[in-house]
C-alpha cells in the first residue's frame, strides 16, 4: 500500500493524508458491516468460555434468545472503533512510511520492502490504538452484557452504547474509558506489524507479470485482506483474550493488569482459553478485511485523483 501511487505525483501532502485518513474511516466502516456477527460471536467465547459448546452453540443461542440483532450487538460504538482506528492508522501509516523512507535511505515510500512497510504498520498501530481504546471497551462490554447479567456481575443488561459510555465515566471517571489500554497497545503493535507486512508481502505475490500492486481487483483484494487479518490474529490472539476479559470484567469491578489476568487464565482454564473463538476470529478475517482493503484502497485512488484534477 504505498504511500502515493505513481499516477497521482501531483497531490499534495495534506491532501495524500486526507486521503489516508477518508478512506481508512471507509474501509473501517465496510469492516464492520461484513465482520461483526462473527465479532460477537468471538467477544463471548474469549469472555464466557464455558458457557458454549463452541462457535456454531453460541451463534444458535445469541439468535435464540437475542435474535439476529443480537448478533449486531455493539454495532455502533463498534462503527466508532473502527472508524476512529482505521482513520488514524492509515493516516499514520503513510506518515511513518515517510518515517522509515527517510531512516532507511529509500528512494521512494512505493519501494519499501514488506518488511518496511510492515514496521510502519506497526509504529501507526501505537496512534491508533489511543482512538480504538475507549470505544473497543464499549463494544466489548455490550457483546457480553446479557451473559454477565446471567452471571449476577452486573443489575441489568438493558443499556445501550451512550448509556454504557455515561456510566463508564460516572463510576470510574474518564480514565476508566481506557481500561484495557496496555492491552491493547500490546495487541495492536506487534499485530499490525503482521498486519501489513502480510498484505503488502500477499500483494506483492499475487501481482501478475506487467503491472503494479494497484492493479489488483476485487477478488486479489479480498484475499490479501484476508491473509493480512490472519497473521494479525495468529499473532496476537491470546493478547486479544486478555484485553476481552479486562474490559468486560471490569463491567463488575476493576480488574488486575494484563499479565495478572493472563497468569489467572493460564493457571485456572489452561492455554486452550487463550485461543478461545479464534475460530470464528479467522473465518471473519477474509470478508471484514477483504471489504477493509477494497473500501480502503478503491476510494483512496478515488480521493487521489479527485485532488490531482482539482490541483490540490
Amino acid at each position: 500500500m504505498e504511500n502515493v501511487p505513481a499516477a497521482f505525483p501531483a497531490t499534495s501532502i495534506m491532501w495524500q493524508g486526507f486521503s489516508d485518513f477518508s478512506a481508512g474511516a471507509m474501509g473501517g466502516t465496510a469492516c464492520v458491516f461484513a465482520g461483526q456477527p462473527l465479532d460477537t460471536v468471538k467477544v463471548k467465547l474469549q469472555t464466557f468460555p464455558t458457557m458454549y459448546r463452541g462457535a456454531l452453540d453460541c451463534l444458535a443461542k445469541t439468535i435464540k434468545e437475542e435474535r439476529l440483532q443480537g448478533l449486531y450487538t455493539g454495532t455502533v460504538p463498534a462503527l466508532a472503533a473502527n472508524i476512529a482506528e482505521n482513520a488514524i492508522l492509515f493516516a499514520f501509516y503513510g506518515l511513518c512510511q515517510k518515517v522509515v523512507q527517510n531512516i532507511s535511505g529509500v528512494d521512494s515510500v512505493n519501494n519499501l520492502s514488506s518488511l518496511q512497510s510492515a514496521t510502519a504498520g506497526s509504529m501507526a498501530a501505537f496512534f491508533s490504538s489511543i482512538g480504538l481504546c475507549p470505544t473497543e471497551l464499549v463494544k466489548c462490554r455490550l457483546q457480553a452484557i446479557k451473559e454477565m447479567a446471567a452471571e449476577g456481575r452486573v443489575a441489568t443488561a438493558n443499556i445501550g452504547p451512550w448509556g454504557m459510555t455515561k456510566q463508564i465515566v460516572r463510576q470510574e471517571g474518564f480514565r476508566g474509558l481506557f481500561q484495557g489500554m496496555t492491552s491493547t497497545w500490546a495487541r495492536e503493535v506487534p499485530g499490525y506489524f503482521f498486519f501489513f507486512g502480510g498484505y503488502e508481502l500477499s500483494r506483492k505475490l499475487l501481482t501478475p507479470a506487467g503491472k503494479t500492486k494497484d492493479d489488483l481487483g476485487p477478488m486479489r483484494l479480498i484475499l490479501c485482506g484476508g491473509v493480512a487479518g490472519s497473521c494479525l490474529w495468529a499473532s496476537i490472539y491470546p493478547i486479544d483474550v486478555v484485553k476481552s476479559r479486562i474490559q468486560v470484567y471490569s463491567l463488575s469491578g476493576r480488574q488486575a493488569g494484563f499479565m495478572a489476568v493472563f497468569l489467572q487464565i493460564l493457571r485456572t482454564e489452561g492455554v486452550r482459553a487463550l485461543f478461545s473463538g479464534i475460530g470464528p476470529c479467522l473465518i471473519r478475517t477474509f470478508p471484514a478485511n477483504g471489504a477493509l482493503f477494497i473500501a480502503y484502497e478503491y476510494s483512496r485512488k478515488s480521493l487521489l485523483q479527485l485532488g490531482e484534477n482539482l490541483g490540490l
